[in-house]
C-alpha cells in the first residue's frame, strides 16, 4: 500500500479518536434524584414532566404557594440535578414565592439527547418559562430565573432574549465558555493550537460561536434586574470571572455578590446568604 494511502489513514483514525475523546470528556454525567421535597423537607409538590419537542419531557418539581402569583425557575449545573438544587430552593418557597425546578436535557429524570450544551440548557429553560405562562397563567405573574454554573450562563443567555423575565440570579457563571474552556485543556498539557482546534470543533458540535451566549455579552442586552452570585474560593470558575462579567458592561441593575469560604458548589454557603437573594428579588418587585 502506497505510503501516503497510509497517511491518510492514519489521519482519519486519529481525528476520529481525537473526536469521540472529546464526546466522551465533555459529556454531562447523569445522577438522578434519590429523594423528593416531601421526603427530604417535608415540603409539598407535585411532580411534573414538561414536553420540549419530538416527545422529549423535562422532569420537575413545582412547589406551589397558593396565595402567590410569581414564580422562581431554577436550573441546576452540569452533571447536577434539580435535588441538589433544594436547599437554595427551599428559602425561597418559605418566603412566599412558587418554585419550578427543573431538569436539563441528559440530566437526572429528564429525557436523553444527543448531547448538552449551554444554548440547550437554554433552550429547556425557556421551555419551562414558555409551559409555566401557559399552563399556569395565575403563577406567571412576574418570573425569576436562578441558574448555577452552566445553568448560571443560561439563565443570562435565556434573558438575553426574552422580555417576560423580571430578575435573574446566577451563581458560579463561567465569563466566557472559551476562557473555561482554555483552563479546562491546559491541565492536560495541550498546546495552543490543539486547544484551540478543540474549542472551534466544539462550537461546530453545539451550532454556536461562544462569543454568541458569553456571559460578557449576553449581560449587556439584559434589561432587568441581575445579580451575580459567586464565592471567593472557587477554583473551578474564579472568582475573577464574577467581577469581569461586572466590568464588561457597568448597568445599575448588574450587581455583584461575592461570598466568602465558598467554592464552586457550596451550595451551603450560598444558602446562608439565601436572606440576600431573597432581598434581591424584592427590590426587583416580587412580592415575597
Amino acid at each position: 500500500m502506497p505510503y501516503f494511502i497510509v497517511f491518510i489513514f492514519a489521519g482519519i483514525s486519529i481525528t476520529a479518536l481525537l473526536q469521540l475523546a472529546i464526546h466522551l470528556g465533555f459529556r454531562a454525567p447523569r445522577n438522578k434524584e434519590t429523594g423528593n421535597p416531601k421526603d427530604l423537607f417535608g415540603i409539598d409538590y407535585l411532580q411534573l414532566h414538561i414536553p420540549i419537542y419530538a416527545g422529549k419531557q423535562l422532569f420537575a418539581w413545582l412547589l406551589p404557594v397558593s396565595e402567590s402569583s410569581e414564580t422562581l425557575i431554577i436550573l441546576h449545573g452540569w452533571g447536577s440535578n434539580a435535588q441538589l438544587m433544594l436547599p437554595i430552593a427551599i428559602p425561597f418557597h418559605e418566603a412566599g414565592i412558587n418554585i419550578i425546578m427543573f431538569d436539563a436535557r441528559n440530566h437526572g429524570g429528564s429525557d436523553s439527547d444527543t448531547f448538552s450544551s449551554l444554548p440547550r440548557f437554554t433552550e429547556d429553560i425557556e421551555s419551562v418559562i414558555d409551559w409555566v405562562k401557559l399552563e399556569h397563567p395565575d403563577r406567571s405573574e412576574r418570573i425569576a430565573i436562578l441558574g448555577h454554573s452552566v445553568g448560571a450562563g443560561a439563565v443570562l443567555f435565556a434573558a438575553s432574549k426574552r422580555k417576560d423575565v423580571a430578575a435573574v440570579i446566577s451563581i458560579s457563571a463561567f465569563a466566557d465558555p472559551e476562557w473555561m474552556m482554555q483552563r479546562y485543556l491546559k491541565k492536560f498539557y495541550f498546546p495552543l493550537a490543539i486547544r484551540k482546534s478543540v474549542i472551534r470543533y466544539e462550537e461546530w458540535v453545539i451550532g454556536h460561536r461562544f462569543a454568541s451566549f458569553s456571559p460578557l455579552t449576553t449581560v449587556c442586552n439584559i434589561n432587568c434586574p441581575i445579580l451575580i452570585v459567586h464565592g471567593k474560593n472557587d477554583e473551578t470558575v474564579p472568582v475573577e470571572d464574577a467581577r469581569a462579567i461586572i466590568a464588561s458592561c457597568p448597568k445599575p441593575q448588574l450587581n455583584l455578590l461575592e461570598i466568602e469560604n465558598a467554592s464552586h458548589d457550596s451550595v451551603e454557603k450560598i444558602e446562608q446568604h439565601c436572606l440576600q437573594l431573597i432581598n434581591f428579588l424584592r427590590v426587583s418587585g416580587f412580592h415575597i
